[in-house]
């Protein structure tokens, strides 16, 4: 039988990558279900190509403007909105797979749901572990939910690993994320000031939305994807590791008690984890094109301890000075990040007063540790305000 999917965040770039490899394999997966922000006109696209029983807008507005879309075309696809409905679709008992690739904190509760519901669910909101933590790994283990990564980074340790969680501890010595260090890796430190969002979003490697690409060229998304291993495989932070690999062929590597290494590498292209997750134990076509090795460039490596790379991210070590922290704090520099990325896109900050942002808003937030959805929404609610002070102190400098 065919399994039913539920694409959340469908016309982001993570979500137009998924429904590239369903369409791959139109035998094995039925598109179940489709939810978007603010694309309509793409979400039709979607809804003509693939037929989905459900479509889900964020907003009313954007909603009715889909439903009268679909109605003109003869469509039976039922359109909702509210984010109420977004998590309706993620439990629904209809729906096999959750592909959770809503950006940022907008993603919790649904992949909270979804977890909760037993679904399997290939996350590709880092946020969700990020600000949900705890929490979220609660309503995993509770609803008895098949957790695979889908950043490449994590699903690469992922595949690395042993199978059995339970040899991790006692086989592990530390797992290796590689980095490409974005736009600005040979970029003279002291110039930064002077970045534009066109220059922040022209990754040189990966095809991304605008903020995770600006997080990339902070480094910001490694940070993150640090806290999502942290969790995710339950290693000390002191076990987690980050290297500079400009050409993006090495996703990450494992390092195990003998100091042997085990590297998974790939072309530069999401299908291939996202296939991994959907297909997961088993293997099949992704669409991404095959290492071409007699043709590849060399690859390469560097310390993020060379001479100007602290200057250049800064933004890395609170990570681990998040970790560090008491419960919610790095919900807390997750909210911080995304109000000041926002700022930044609309030009009310400069590229290098990210990082300023995200540490006054670190220390000036005070809070009792989350224990439910929530407790995370009020702290969410609580670090944005904050971070919304330091970017009108920020835009006046």
């Amino acid at each position: 039988m065919k399994k039913r999917l539920a694409v959340l965040g469908s016309t982001g770039s993570i979500g137009v990558s998924t429904l590239d490899v369903v369409a791959r394999h139109e035998d094995q997966f039925e598109v179940h279900a489709l939810t978007a922000a603010t694309k309509v006109d793409l979400m039709l696209a979607q809804c003509v190509r693939f037929k989905p029983a459900v479509a889900v807008m964020a907003s009313e507005a954007h909603g009715r403007q889909l439903q009268q879309q679909v109605e003109a075309c003869g469509l039976s696809t039922e359109v909702r909105w509210s984010p109420a409905a977004i998590d309706e679709v993620a439990v629904d008992e209809r729906v096999d797979i959750v592909m959770a690739a809503i950006v940022g904190a907008a993603g919790l509760s649904s992949c909270i749901a979804a977890a909760r519901a037993g679904k399997r669910l290939l996350l590709a909101n880092k946020e969700a572990l990020v600000v949900g933590g705890e929490v979220f790994l609660q309503a995993v283990h509770e609803g008895g939910c098949r957790l695979l990564p889908i950043d490449s980074e994590h699903s690469a340790i992922f595949q690395a690993l042993p199978e059995d969680p339970s040899f991790w501890p006692a086989r592990v010595d530390k797992i290796i994320l590689t980095a490409s260090g974005g736009p600005f890796r040979t970029r003279s430190p002291q110039t930064l000031k002077d970045v534009t969002p066109e220059e922040a979003c022209a990754h040189p490697n990966w095809e991304m939305g605008r903020k995770i690409s600006v997080d990339s060229a902070t480094m910001m998304n490694k940070a993150l994807e640090v806290i999502e291993a942290r969790y995710l495989f339950g290693l000390p932070p002191q076990q987690i590791e980050v290297v500079l690999h400009p050409q993006s062929i090495i996703h990450s590597m494992v390092q195990f008690k003998d100091h042997s290494v085990v590297a998974q590498m790939g072309t530069p292209d999401m299908r291939g984890p996202i296939a991994y997750g959907l297909s997961w134990p088993e293997r099949m076509v992704s669409g991404a094109a095959a290492l071409d090795f007699q043709n590849s460039p060399p690859m390469t490596f560097e310390s993020l301890s060379d001479a100007g790379h602290q200057d250049r991210y800064p933004g890395l070590a609170l990570a681990w000075q998040a970790l560090a922290g008491k419960p919610g704090t790095c919900a807390v520099l997750n909210a911080a990040n995304e109000v000041a990325v926002a700022a930044f896109l609309d030009r009310r900050v400069r590229f290098d007063q990210i990082h300023h942002i995200n540490v006054q808003t670190l220390s000036t937030v005070d809070y009792q540790p989350p224990s439910t959805l929530a407790d995370l929404l009020e702290l969410d609610r609580l670090a944005r305000t904050a971070a919304q002070k330091q970017v009108r102190v920020m835009s006046r400098t």
